[in-house]
């Protein structure tokens, strides 16, 4: 699907932001929308279905925090891109753990929330493209990931898992027993052409613990190598 055919939701209360990001995302070849505040941007979210959000944190009526909350709450998967000027480490690690794919502080190059932008489309671009044939179903343990219906279950029960959790489960699960650094997720799992912040991987997986794991303070699967970076331990 091409870039032309993208929407792209801007929730953003600063016009002129609102008018330079629009303008650069429509040359791009994107389709932007956008809303004022926070309660217009999540209604517009779930009518619209965008397929990436660039919400702002500092929003009326509905912070920037409170709309992702709720947009995965209910179940909203495509990509959301935190904007914050805040230079505060937890108000961005706060982002990431209520659900946000990254986040671009301002004042930010259009340059880098392009290629952000680019990168993650594309990530979504690949996974919904349809399972190759015969791709047998992934296990460890009691979880199995299902690629051709893009389902994860832990002892039969199906997990609830957003698209960049079902991505990095995905990928460790198809290389099982390697050490990967933080920066080489960035790369092969963000699908980004430079590194970003590595805390977003950091946060990512322990979400992802979270979900699979027994007892995530003492994993079994998804296993910290100290200095090197994650293991997925496969099937024994």
């Amino acid at each position: 699907m091409g870039a032309a055919q993208r929407c792209i939701l801007i929730v953003e209360d600063e016009p002129a932001i609102v008018d330079i990001l629009s303008f650069n995302l429509a040359r791009a070849g994107y389709a932007p929308l956008s809303a004022p505040d926070g309660a217009a941007g999540l209604a517009m979210a779930v009518e619209k279905n965008p397929d990436l959000v660039l919400l702002d944190v500092m929003l009326p009526r509905l912070d920037g925090f409170e709309v992702c909350r709720r947009l995965r709450a209910g179940g909203f998967n495509a990509p959301i891109l935190m904007l914050t000027a805040r230079e505060e480490e937890t108000d961005k690690v706060l982002g990431l753990e209520l659900g946000a794919d990254d986040y671009i502080t301002k004042p930010f190059s259009m340059q880098e929330l392009l290629a952000r932008v680019r990168a993650n489309i594309r990530r979504t671009a690949i996974a919904d493209a349809p399972a190759p044939p015969g791709e047998p179903v992934l296990t460890a343990g009691n979880i199995a990931l299902h690629p051709g219906r893009m389902e994860v279950t832990k002892q039969g029960r199906t997990l609830l898992l957003s698209q960049r959790e079902y991505d990095l489960l995905h990928f460790f699960m198809r290389h099982p027993d390697n050490v990967f650094t933080r920066e080489e997720l960035m790369e092969k799992v963000w699908n980004y052409e430079y590194y970003g912040d590595l805390r977003t991987v950091d946060v990512a997986v322990r979400r992802l613990r979270e979900k699979i794991e027994d007892n995530p303070s003492d994993p079994a699967l998804l296993l910290t190598r100290r200095g090197a970076g994650y293991l997925f331990a496969g099937p024994r």
